[in-house]
């Protein structure tokens, strides 16, 4: 690709500053601006020399010796960086736009799904690393052994993960809609996003538009289970006959001594991942790999040291006490039907143990009122639940305020503890946290900063036990 100068509008991301660094790294020249910047990215950017010096959208910034912009979601539509770019006729466009434009002459294989996406994306590159392929990448968190998120060498193939969220303030095309995939593998369809997409009926029609846009001769494999899903593709398979489908379907899986096994050809396999949830994944993408031209036994073999990608399921930490272990997991769960598969795992991997999910809601959907009883037994399995919300970021998004008693009659749970404030959040996991126990972490936000390993490290060290707030509401 000829040497371009790009400016990135919200630099700042975590797609946008791993876009920004490896396009740097490829010789572009690449500028940006952000009106807050936090680690990793800010280091990241300072490392690289591509740290905006302030904060801030500056117009100035903008001048015709541009040849792209790069619009991030987190600038408004009256950003007045994008306004001097609108009124230069510069060239704007989204993340997904540029990635599809870069991937033209690849052999594109996207992971799209409700949930999975990202833990799909990091096992598959995973599985081509340890196998000597080398590929192109875009994945949704940071993954280890892999320096970037972003990955683009003009390499074979790419791997890109496929969000069904908007593409940019002025592209509001979902983003998997501009990848166009040759391979692809749809995890499930569960109602998700309702500020952009109002109904469920809404949000299944991105997929159905996802797979007619297709390649010819396309391969798209889908996990059968899930009945939404099943609609998607008895709609468009008709429509699409040159498409090749692959169904899957949930795996036999166990624990072996505290090491989850798939079952497959008649032999239990071993996993460096956790929960069922996790088998069903690892048997995706074992079908797309076989559609690729992998076979299933270099896929298990390369797999089996997979652990996940970094916030999904990840074992933060071990504590080991005289009367048994505490376990933490982190979790990037928000949506209900993640919820639910990410605590049901935990429950089926650690049966002897009490489980304690800490649930927090952060998304527009999760503290919209409309969606919330969507929610309805997704903590069932824990044997302790809480759940916590900012009353500064329902205002932030423009919400009405929740009450205890929405969230209980939600997700119709009696006992449910509810925290609306970080010392409560603190207090409520170090009452539940003990020996022989594993907390539940869940969240796409920070938990209202709250330093939660170290309140449980507090609380499962030898000493006396934190003595309860009146601020705390257990249930």
């Amino acid at each position: 690709m000829t040497p371009q100068n790009i400016h990135f509008i919200a630099i700042g991301g975590a797609a946008m500053h791993n876009l920004a660094l490896a396009l740097h790294d490829l010789g572009h020249t690449v500028t940006g601006s952000d009106d807050a910047i936090h680690d990793p990215s800010k280091s990241r950017l300072a490392k690289a020399g591509l740290l905006p010096a302030s904060m801030g959208w500056f117009p100035e910034r903008i001048h015709t010796g541009l040849d792209v912009v790069i619009l991030g979601m987190h600038a408004r539509g009256d950003n007045p960086e994008l306004a001097q770019a609108k009124s230069l006729g510069l060239q704007v466009v989204s993340y997904p736009e540029y990635l599809y434009e870069a991937a033209k002459a690849q052999h594109r294989v996207v992971v799209a799904g409700s949930h999975g996406k990202t833990t799909i994306t990091a096992m598959l590159l995973h599985v081509l690393h340890n196998l000597g392929r080398p590929t192109d990448f875009m994945v949704g968190a940071q993954l280890a052994g892999f320096d970037r998120m972003v990955q683009l060498t003009g390499a074979k193939d790419i791997v890109l993960e496929g969000d069904e969220y908007l593409s940019s303030p002025l592209d509001l095309t979902p983003k998997f809609h501009w990848y166009k995939p040759h391979l692809t593998i749809i995890t499930g369809v569960a109602w998700d996003h309702i500020n952009v997409f109002p109904t469920e009926e809404v949000y299944r029609a991105q997929f159905v538009t996802y797979v007619k846009r297709m390649e010819p001769g396309g391969t798209v494999v889908w996990y059968a289970d899930d009945p939404a899903l099943n609609s998607v593709m008895e709609e468009v398979l008709p429509l699409r006959p040159d498409l090749h489908s692959i169904p899957y379907r949930q795996p036999d899986s166990k624990v072996i001594e505290g090491v989850l096994h798939l079952r497959h050809d008649g032999e239990w396999h071993p996993l460096g991942t956790v929960g069922a949830h996790n088998a069903l994944n690892t048997a995706g993408a074992m079908a797309l790999c076989a559609a690729w031209g992998i076979s299933e036994a270099d896929f298990l073999q390369a797999v089996q040291d997979f652990t996940g990608a970094a916030g999904r399921l990840e074992r933060k930490r071990d504590f080991e006490t005289p009367n048994g272990p505490c376990t933490v997991f982190r979790d990037f769960a928000h949506a209900p039907s993640k919820v639910k598969a990410t605590t049901d795992s935990i429950k089926g991997q650690f049966p002897d143990r009490k489980v304690i999910a800490l649930l927090e809601l952060h998304t527009f959907s999760s503290l919209n009122p409309a969606f919330l009883p969507t929610y309805a037994g997704a903590l069932d399995a824990a044997d302790e639940a809480y759940v916590c919300w900012s009353p500064d970021v329902l205002a932030h998004k423009q919400l009405p305020p929740l009450s205890q008693e929405d969230v209980h009659r939600a997700f119709q749970r009696d006992d449910l503890g509810v925290c609306n404030a970080s010392e409560e959040i603190v207090r409520a996991v170090q009452q539940s946290a003990g020996p022989n126990s594993v907390v539940l972490l869940m969240s796409s936000g920070r938990f209202e900063g709250a330093d939660l390993l170290s309140a449980i490290e507090a609380a499962v060290s030898p000493g006396p036990r934190p003595t309860p707030s009146s601020g705390q509401t257990p249930g």
